[in-house]
C-alpha cells in the first residue's frame, strides 16, 4: 500500500465495523470505553496487567458494580482479552486508559503510561492509531509518545497520534456515555481526521481540538474548576457553622436566582481519581514554569480541612452525650467517594474510618455497593453491615457521609438515636447535626 493512503483504508474499515480496538487498562475508564465500542459492533482486545481482571472477563463476570455481566459477556464474544501485548500489532485503534496516581510528594507519576507505552512501541505498524486517555498535564503526549515515535514513523502519514479526555461520569446510567461530548485532539490534521473518525462511530458528539495541549489542559480545568468551587462552598460551611446557619438552606435560596449562579454543595471531603489529583499535576506543570497556581493550593488546603471539621464534630457529640471514645458505637453510612458507585479511591470515609479506628471506637459501615472494605489500617478488611432497624438502634451516632438513593432515609431516621448529615439529606432538627 503506498504510503499517505492510509487514511481511506482506515475509513472503509471504520464504516464496515472491521478496524479492531484495543484498549489498554480495564478499569473504571477503559472497561466501559471497551463495552462502548463493542456494543457498536467493532472487536475489541482489552489488555491489562491484572490478571484477576482478565480472568474475571473471560468468565464473563464484572468487576465494576455497574457494569453488569452480561455486558461483560458481549465483550468476550467481541474480542479478546491479555495481560499481554502479543497482539496489538492487530489492534488498528489502539487506547491507553491507564491510571496516573500521584507520587508521595504529589508530583505526577507516569510509570503506567510509560510502562504501557514501552511494552507496545516495538510492536506498532504503519496504519495504527494511538489515543492517550489517561489524565496527565500538558505535554505528556508529545513526551511520551510523539517523541519517540518520531524516529521510526511518519506521524500523521504513516502512524496516527492524539488525545482525548476521558469524561466518564461515575453513578450514572452507562447507556448514555456514548451521548457524553467526547474531547479529541491529533498532532497533525490527518491525525484529528482519523481519530474523530473512530469516536464519531460510538460517540454522538465530537469536539475537536487542533492542538493535543489544548484538550490535555481541559481535561484538567474540569476538574479543578469542581476542586476550587467545591472548596470555596466548604469554607462557607465552616463560616455558616460558626453562625449557627444551615448551609443546604442557604444554597438552596441562592439557588433561585436565574442567572450567575450554580450550586456546589459541601460534603465530608473530596475523594475519587480525579478531583483530589488532577488538579496537582497542573500545578506541578505551572511550577516547572514558574508560575504559582494559588487557587489551586488554596482550594486544596480547605478541602483538607474538611475532615478534621467533621472529626471535631463527631468527638464534640459524643462529649456533649458524656459517651467516652473507646465506648461509642459509630455507623458509617456509604464509603464509596460519591453517590450510587462502588468506587471508594481517595473516600473521605475511609480517612474517616482509619481515624476512629485508630481512637479504638467500636466503628462499622454501611453502603449497598460495598461490601468488604480495603482501609490500608491494621485492621486490613472490614465488612459492611446490613441495614435493619434494630441494628441502627444499637448505634450512638450514625454519620451519613454518602448519600445513595438506595439507603431507606425514612427508616434510618425513625431508628437512630443521633445522626450527623455530611449531605444535606435531612431537616436540621433535635437529632440531626450538620458537618
Amino acid at each position: 500500500m503506498p504510503k499517505n493512503d492510509y487514511k481511506n483504508e482506515i475509513r472503509k474499515k471504520i464504516a464496515s465495523k472491521k478496524a479492531i480496538i484495543g484498549v489498554i487498562g480495564l478499569g473504571y475508564a477503559g472497561l466501559p470505553l471497551a463495552l462502548l465500542f463493542a456494543k457498536n459492533n467493532f472487536c475489541v482486545n482489552g489488555f491489562d496487567i491484572d490478571k484477576d481482571k482478565i480472568k474475571k472477563i473471560k468468565k464473563g463476570q464484572s468487576y465494576i458494580n455497574r457494569i453488569k455481566d452480561e455486558q461483560i459477556k458481549i465483550l468476550n464474544k467481541k474480542g479478546s482479552f491479555s495481560t499481554t501485548f502479543e497482539n496489538i500489532n492487530k489492534c488498528d485503534f489502539i487506547i491507553i486508559c491507564v491510571p496516573t496516581p500521584l507520587k508521595k510528594n504529589n508530583e505526577p507519576d507516569l510509570k503506567f503510561v510509560k510502562k504501557s507505552f514501552s511494552s507496545i512501541k516495538n510492536r506498532l505498524r504503519e496504519g495504527q492509531t494511538i489515543v492517550l486517555e489517561s489524565t496527565s498535564y500538558p505535554g505528556t503526549t508529545k513526551e511520551i509518545i510523539i517523541d519517540q515515535l518520531k524516529n521510526n514513523f511518519s506521524i500523521g502519514k504513516e502512524i496516527y497520534v492524539g488525545f482525548s479526555s476521558e469524561r466518564i461520569n461515575p453513578g450514572f446510567n452507562e447507556n448514555t456515555i456514548s451521548e457524553v461530548p467526547k474531547v479529541v485532539s491529533g498532532y497533525t490534521k490527518n491525525c484529528l481526521d482519523i481519530i474523530s473518525m473512530y469516536y464519531s462511530s460510538v460517540f454522538t458528539k465530537i469536539i475537536k481540538s487542533n492542538k493535543i495541549e489544548v484538550a490535555e489542559f481541559s481535561k484538567l480545568l474540569e476538574n479543578i474548576y469542581r476542586s476550587v468551587n467545591i472548596g470555596f462552598i466548604n469554607e462557607m460551611k465552616f463560616v455558616a457553622d460558626k453562625m449557627n446557619i444551615d448551609i443546604f438552606e442557604i444554597i438552596k435560596i441562592a439557588s433561585t436566582k436565574p442567572f450567575g449562579f450554580r450550586p456546589f454543595h459541601p460534603g465530608p471531603g473530596i475523594g475519587g481519581h480525579c478531583i483530589p489529583i488532577d488538579p496537582n499535576y497542573l500545578s506541578w506543570k505551572a511550577k516547572k514554569i514558574g508560575i504559582s497556581t494559588s487557587f489551586i493550593k488554596l482550594s486544596s488546603k480547605i478541602n483538607l480541612k474538611v475532615l478534621s471539621f467533621l472529626k471535631s464534630k463527631i468527638f464534640q457529640v459524643l462529649k456533649e452525650k458524656k459517651i467516652k471514645i473507646n465506648k461509642a458505637k459509630i455507623l458509617i453510612l456509604g464509603v464509596a467517594y460519591k453517590r450510587d458507585i462502588d468506587d471508594y479511591r481517595e473516600s473521605a470515609s475511609i480517612k474517616l474510618l482509619n481515624t476512629l479506628i485508630k481512637k479504638n471506637v467500636r466503628v462499622s459501615f454501611s453502603d449497598p455497593y460495598v461490601k468488604i472494605l480495603e482501609t490500608g489500617n491494621k485492621a486490613k478488611k472490614l465488612k459492611g453491615i446490613r441495614l435493619n432497624s434494630q441494628k441502627i438502634k444499637n448505634f450512638d451516632l450514625v454519620v451519613l457521609m454518602t448519600d445513595h438513593e438506595k439507603f431507606n432515609y425514612e427508616m434510618i431516621y425513625k431508628n437512630s438515636k443521633l445522626i450527623i448529615d455530611c449531605r444535606g439529606r435531612y431537616n436540621l432538627n433535635q437529632k440531626v447535626i450538620r458537618a
